[in-house]
């Protein structure tokens, strides 16, 4: 039998990256008496082998534990760990739709960083109850008065209700769950109501079809219910229901404001979408929850199988992978230097990373990846408008009147030492002032607005850099700004390979080209004839390199005699590689088009 409402609280944990969400979730996981002593590991609720490795957590993870608080009441508590990272923001957005409440972190030696203050908006839009908690008090370095004063005055939360914890130490674990009884309001669904469940994460299993995890808002769902898609309305017999504790764990029900899981046979990934709402077949809701908004891409790249014949593997990996991840996208692309493969859209660099990666380990599939770029807006001399994600499909530039790329606005939090630094890097990448905030004596805010397109690649490792790892970065979209923009296009032998096209500004185009050639030349190797590596825009080349040809001596067994017969030979040999040339295709190495990447280390310097 399911909890009553009022003994149920649903919350999730969210913080800047490395504040300890995953390590106050294994406390939690402890105390509750979720998971056995011996199960018990560092970042329980981290499945992927990638999440562990990395120390960061990519999926936002959702478990059942039960609780009897101080006042002798059985509780049932909904925990949801979330990520840190920039690049999955859109997870925890999900999360805090499914919550009541949030526990804030805050660590006690850095404060309050760009992504705590991120989210902690996120919440308050989402009108949840917030539980600040300055965690990592036993560090040596905790300042516990100056992370109160931030959490007031760049949060504006009430910082003396403020929870001192250390998750590593299993501090303040107890408080922690007590304040989540008392201040986290209960569910208010009507399980008399028709049923209203929102999907907010699906993962796909080869054996029991698409699985998808909800929280039911209003009415019950059990086992062999007639259940309707409200955004497709597409009906299915449910299989089984069942919880997170935190394994999956069949039950009987779930009512309203409770969160566990439904499989009902789903068989295609694309009868799901995240954000739909599931309601009873026969007793259907007037009308569905409110979802979520689409979200945007902001990076892409192509990728393509190492081996042609993959394409179809690939294909059906992308599918299986978009259901667990809806934040990346993907549609088929072609090109000239490396086959039939996808252009993908993602909400950042490590989101890149991590889907690259994901691929390759629970796919096991060898891919070549494009360099990464953003999506330009082009204005024709005719009036029409195009929007571009790949360089390769830019107009000739006789036909364009104007070129617009998307800007951010960017928030970096750093200690006040190293503000001239970041303000010397944001300017190398066109930054546009807009202010400073000192926070204290110690740390400061600056607000730049920049290109999209400077970020993608190096910005945060450049910033981690010259802030000695202390500066920490939050952007949001803020739209398209006319710019200088060309296409570089590299050719080698006079042959555009389109997977090497690029969009850059105009005042750096010699030096990109200048620099990704002469790396193409260490990178290519060498042939039997001569390679030339040309960085053009349009029909005007910039740059050349060239890539002498591996010479055999055919004169090795002429000696003495007469010379004429050496030149006969050297003849022959050069007429030949002249043939070569005609009808060899260049081998382009995967290290070449990740060279793209590594052009801008040294772009401004």
């Amino acid at each position: 039998m399911s909890a009553p409402n009022e003994r149920i609280r649903t919350f999730c944990i969210i913080a800047h990256v490395d504040h300890g969400k995953s390590t106050l979730a294994d406390r939690i996981l402890q105390v509750t008496g979720a998971v056995e002593e011996r199960k018990l590991r560092e970042q329980t609720l981290d499945t992927m082998d990638i999440e562990r490795e990395r120390g960061i957590t990519i999926k936002a993870v959702a478990v059942r534990l039960h609780y009897r608080a101080e006042n002798g009441g059985d509780y049932v508590l909904n925990l949801i760990d979330t990520p840190g990272h920039v690049d999955f923001s859109y997870e925890v957005s999900r999360s805090l739709a499914a919550c009541e409440g949030a526990l804030l972190l805050v660590d006690a030696a850095q404060g309050v960083e760009a992504q705590t203050l991120a989210n902690a908006y996120k919440a308050i839009d989402q009108d949840l109850e917030i539980i600040p908690v300055i965690n990592k008090i036993d560090l040596p370095s905790a300042d516990v008065e100056s992370a109160r004063r931030q959490i007031h005055d760049l949060v504006g939360l009430n910082a003396q209700e403020a929870i001192l914890a250390s998750a590593k130490e299993g501090i303040g674990t107890q408080t922690i769950l007590e304040a989540i009884i008392r201040r986290i309001p209960p569910p208010k669904g009507d399980r008399e109501a028709p049923l209203r469940a929102l999907i907010f994460d699906a993962v796909y299993d080869s054996y029991r079809g698409v699985i998808v995890y909800v929280r039911i808002v209003d009415g019950r769902v059990t086992k062999g219910m007639k259940v309707l898609m409200m955004f497709n309305g597409l009906r299915y017999e449910v299989d089984e229901v069942g919880v997170f504790s935190p394994e999956i764990t069949a039950t009987d029900i779930l009512e309203a404001g409770e969160v566990g899981y439904v499989i009902c046979n789903i068989k295609t990934l694309r009868s799901t979408k995240v954000g739909d709402t599931i309601t009873d077949a026969l007793k259907p809701a007037a009308e569905p929850l409110p979802g979520y908004e689409e979200v945007q891409p902001v990076v892409f790249c192509g990728m393509y199988p190492a081996v042609a014949n993959d394409y179809e593997e690939l294909r059906n990996a992308l599918e299986k992978l978009q259901l667990n991840d809806a934040s990346f996208q993907y549609q088929a692309d072609k090109s000239d230097a490396l086959g039939l493969g996808f252009r993908l859209g993602f909400l950042g660099l490590l989101h890149m990373e991590i889907i690259q990666e994901r691929l390759e380990r629970e796919f096991d599939l060898t891919l070549v990846t494009t360099v990464p770029n953003v999506a330009y807006q082009i204005r024709l001399k005719s009036g029409e408008r195009l929007t571009i994600e790949n360089a390769s499909k830019m107009p000739p530039s006789n036909l364009i009147e104007e070129v617009a790329e998307p800007y951010i606005e960017a928030e970096i939090i750093c200690p006040t030492e190293y503000m001239s630094g970041v303000i010397e890097l944001c300017k190398k990448k066109r930054g546009v002032h807009v202010r400073v905030d000192y926070i204290d004596s110690k740390r400061c805010l600056a607000i730049y607005q920049m290109p999209l397109a400077e970020i993608v690649l190096d910005f945060y490792d450049r910033l981690k850099s010259c802030t000695r790892g202390y500066g920490s970065l939050e952007y949001r979209l803020i739209g398209y700004r006319p710019g200088e923009l060309v296409k570089l296009d590299i050719l080698l032998n006079g042959e555009a390979v389109d997977a090497l096209s690029s969009i850059v500004h105009r005042d750096r185009a010699e030096w990109v080209g200048r620099t990704l050639a002469s790396k193409l030349r260490t990178l290519i190797p060498r042939q039997q004839y001569e390679i030339a590596i040309q960085a053009a825009i349009g029909n005007r080349i910039l740059v050349r390199e060239t890539i002498k040809a591996l010479r055999k001596n055919v004169t090795a067994k002429c000696y003495g005699g007469d010379i004429t017969r050496k030149r006969k030979l050297l003849e022959k040999q050069k007429e030949g590689k002249k043939r070569m040339k005609q009808i060899g295709a260049v081998e382009v190495p995967q290290e070449a088009f990740m060279a793209l990447l590594r052009v801008n280390d040294g772009a401004e310097r």
